[in-house]
């Protein structure tokens, strides 16, 4: 997939990009950067090409610094996987950090460890992405570094982010008698995955609905995410919420990171769990629980948010203006520590999630 970005002036050295960034070299492959990095931003007074950056804070304003890797081999596979869509993940996963904090993201930093048998167009397509990205979510790219890989292809990416002081989230702020709410729709990333992995080659987003199907959202939703920019900043700034944590490791390891750090349980309703028709018919084809698996599921990037029933109108109010994406009721705080998922049936243990070791 190739990512067509304008360029700013005429004289802009062009990559060959059948060339390898190793025939390029560092300073050609820099200075690409910097000619696509747009150069007006209020809150950047020394970006790309420096030694280091120089930021303007907004005044009495917290600063909030998010930083997450991509890594060849764990978080991707370039056998399936766009260099474009890595690119758009590698600042979406940090945007979703942000989001998480009720906070607005300003400034990125990209660092990449490339293999020095990467094509120039490859690295045109992931940093044409991740430039795109950031201006659709007005956030300033301020610098970053490129390094020799001698085996994965690596994207690190720091986000710096702002928030007013007493609008700022955590996860630690949760107490017994809050709603749990979350965004969108829960392992639709997930199936997406296993999806591409039975296709067995990358595709193109613009064309998943033909080649997927029914499974082109879930698809989406894998290679290109969302992160809940604008829900998680309205939602910090009008005070509508106790305590928030993004699905980056699935619904339940997001329940048990809100839980442990607020000294609360959970209790979750699995009927109430935003599965889409899609995810929910894939998962059981495939001899799955579609709880089970959407609550496991990782990379959704979705928001869970605890609310005190007082804050309730404010929610309301925010859901009003989220722009189509949905907010569930899916559960509540509890005082003892437990955590339990409601079935029908009979009540179960809410899912792990995804953790590296």
């Amino acid at each position: 997939m190739t990512v067509r970005i304008e360029e700013r002036a005429a004289d802009v050295a062009l990559l060959d990009r059948t060339a390898t960034v190793d025939q390029a070299g560092e300073r050609r492959l820099i200075e690409w950067i910097r000619a696509h990095v747009p150069s007006s931003s209020e809150s950047i007074l020394v970006g790309v090409g420096d030694d280091a950056a120089v930021l303007r804070p907004e005044r009495n304003a917290l600063q909030i610094v998010t930083m997450d890797a991509l890594v060849e081999g764990v978080h991707f596979d370039r056998r399936f996987t766009w260099p474009a869509d890595i690119g758009h993940k590698a600042l979406a996963i940090n945007l979703s950090d942000v989001a998480a904090m009720g906070a607005a993201p300003r400034n990125a930093f990209l660092s990449l460890l490339l293999p020095p048998h990467m094509t120039c167009g490859d690295f045109e397509d992931l940093v044409g992405s991740f430039l795109a990205a950031a201006a659709r979510e007005h956030v300033g790219v301020a610098g970053g570094n490129i390094s020799r890989s001698p085996g994965p292809l690596v994207a690190d990416v720091t986000v710096i982010g702002q928030a007013r002081p007493r609008r700022l989230l955590t996860r630690g702020g949760a107490r017994a008698g809050d709603e749990l709410y979350v965004t969108g729709s829960i392992g639709s990333a997930a199936a997406g995955l296993e999806w591409l992995r039975a296709y067995g080659r990358p595709v193109d987003v613009e064309d998943a609905l033909i080649v997927a199907g029914e499974m082109s959202g879930p698809l989406r939703r894998f290679l290109r995410p969302d992160a809940r920019v604008r829900l998680g900043s309205l939602i910090g700034r009008n005070r509508a919420a106790s305590a928030c944590v993004d699905l980056s490791d699935g619904l339940g390891d997001a329940v048990r990171q809100l839980a442990s750090a607020s000294g609360v349980g959970v209790v979750l309703d699995a009927g109430a769990l935003p599965i889409e028709p899609a995810v929910r018919t894939w998962f059981e084809r495939h001899g799955r629980d579609p709880v089970a698996a959407a609550s496991a599921g990782g990379e959704d990037y979705e928001l869970l948010v605890a609310v005190p029933p007082r804050a309730r109108p404010r929610l309301e109010a925010v859901g009003k203006l989220a722009r189509g994406v949905a907010l569930t009721r899916i559960g509540v705080v509890t005082r003892e520590p437990q955590l339990v998922m409601r079935c029908e049936d009979r009540d179960g243990s809410i899912a792990q999630g995804f953790a590296h070791f």
